[in-house]
């Protein structure tokens, strides 16, 4: 992990990418904190000097070898995580997008244990991230039994 992502002195701006092929997502499971052994999607770190929707893109690829088409905004998520004194462990302002997959053949890199393409009624077979969760249930895509 790098630097100052544990503990940080201010906020970290992320994005995460919801891909859809078809009726399916996909899914990462996470292999490092916060979240390791969740599932979610791909995601990552804004870079300086770069737009929120490339680094959409660059993540995408990156982390799943797609390259996709940005379709939508799917707003803005805050995940902090404090410790057990309290103190802010991880703070992270994360910006969600839509994508759909244009190139590439899906695997997934080494920062994911897994990834697989689930439709929305299996969701629940997973043990997904709940920044995920509550992204799926703002755009009505987990289902409620």
């Amino acid at each position: 992990m790098s630097p100052g992502r544990l503990y940080p002195e201010r906020p970290m701006v992320g994005v995460g990418i919801l891909i859809r092929k078809g009726e399916d997502y996909l899914l990462i499971k996470r292999a490092s904190e916060p979240d390791r052994g969740f599932w979610s999607v791909p995601g990552g770190m804004v870079e300086i000097g770069e737009e929120t929707k490339e680094a959409a893109v660059r993540e995408a690829e990156e982390e799943t070898g797609l390259e996709v088409e940005i379709l939508e905004d799917l707003g803005v998520v805050d995940k902090i995580v404090r410790d057990e004194a309290g103190r802010v462990k991880y703070h992270f302002v994360i910006i969600d997008y839509l994508a759909e997959p244009v190139a590439g053949e899906m695997h997934h890199h080494d920062d994911a244990l897994d990834a697989r393409w689930v439709h929305p009624r299996d969701f629940r077979k997973y043990e997904l991230s709940p920044t995920l969760v509550d992204l799926l249930r703002r755009i009505d895509l987990y289902p409620e039994f």
